[in-house]
């Protein structure tokens, strides 16, 4: 996906990697369109290991989980019988740090996104069988039936629910990055932008809701400057330089950049977050499946599990992402609303 694709599906509600997307230099570009990707390595049976060639972007965990015959119950018949969960992962062709990747082992499809994948197909005693494409022909998977349920940071939103049902599992936050010596935090306050300069991407999510804070800042006779950069790389060169105080982005990309700069002179930290659904509604990412098939309320279920018995805080505190944890999946919660979708 172009730099330019993922900034306008941002604005559709797809806030994975606008900054993410050029940090993927240096990974392996992603695969075709099978699950070379669903092994978990030397795992052992009721286990799964999340991060397992993650190249830097995670702590490798072993879970322990293993199937709930109560939960695995209420799946639809023709799951249960095909024993095998079909996940649809829109990761071509470039992935996103530390979302979805391939890893250093040049065929494993990982990150936060297949992993928890495979500890779901665990929780419903099937085999994870991940199948990777691009964003558009991850849709098109699951209208057609040949993917069950995709997880791959979907946001939750009114459009969507008239052809898919969702179960939340994290968070869809943004976020502002600044030099980790910095002492500046937002502190979801706006005021708190007042006199500093900030960057994001042009035709984002997140540049509409900065624009409307300098508006609101504008009417009281206050100022922030906000910058654009061609790319990620620019940014941080900024960042690092002084010339912005920080950038304003996806939250995940940050926590990804702040892992791989950590105790380097370029170190940096995430100074606050805030919903990408903006102000009056938290915007959450789920997993996606066909209006109808059944499957959002056992997904609920077993992400409710994973929660209860602390396999989901692992899964999140590996990947740097704790601050996008949720207390409970919700069934078809509210949306990003028709107007912001």
């Amino acid at each position: 996906m172009s730099a330019h694709a993922t900034r306008r599906s941002l604005i559709r509600g797809i806030t994975a990697a606008t900054a993410v997307a050029s940090l993927t230099t240096g990974l392996a570009a992603c695969g075709g369109n099978s699950d070379a990707a669903t092994t978990t390595g030397n795992a052992k049976s009721g286990e799964v290991v999340v991060g397992r060639v993650s190249n830097g972007a995670a702590t490798q965990t072993a879970i322990k989980v293993s199937e709930v015959k109560s939960i695995s119950a209420e799946l639809p018949d023709s799951v249960k019988k095909s024993g095998k969960l079909v996940i649809g992962e829109g990761a071509l062709p470039a992935g996103f740090p530390p979302l979805a990747y391939v890893g250093s082992d040049q065929k494993t499809l990982t990150g936060s996104e297949p992993d928890l994948a495979r500890l779901l197909a665990a929780v419903f005693g099937l085999k994870p069988d991940i199948k990777n494409s691009t964003w558009e022909n991850m849709f098109v998977g699951i209208d057609s039936g040949k993917v069950d349920v995709a997880l791959s940071n979907i946001t939750d939103t009114e459009e969507r629910k008239k052809k898919y049902e969702f179960a939340s599992y994290r968070q869809d936050n943004l976020a502002f990055i600044v030099p980790k010596k910095s002492t500046w935090n937002f502190d979801g306050n706006y005021e708190n932008l007042a006199g500093r300069t900030i960057a994001v991407g042009s035709g984002t999510n997140q540049e509409k809701i900065l624009l409307e804070w300098q508006s609101k800042l504008a009417k009281e006779g206050k100022k922030v400057t906000v910058k654009h950069f061609q790319d990620s790389t620019s940014t941080f060169l900024a960042l690092n330089s002084g010339k912005i105080d920080a950038s304003f982005g996806p939250n995940p990309g940050f926590a990804y950049h702040n892992r791989q700069t950590a105790g380097t002179p370029s170190a940096t930290r995430t100074a606050g977050t805030y919903s990408g659904a903006g102000a009056g509604l938290q915007g959450l990412i789920a997993a996606t499946a066909k209006k109808g098939s059944g499957l959002a309320e056992p997904l609920a279920h077993a992400i409710d599990y994973l929660i209860e018995n602390g396999q989901y805080a692992q899964w999140l505190k590996a990947y740097d992402l704790s601050d996008e944890a949720v207390t409970k999946s919700e069934v078809n919660p509210p949306g990003l609303p028709l107007d912001n979708s």
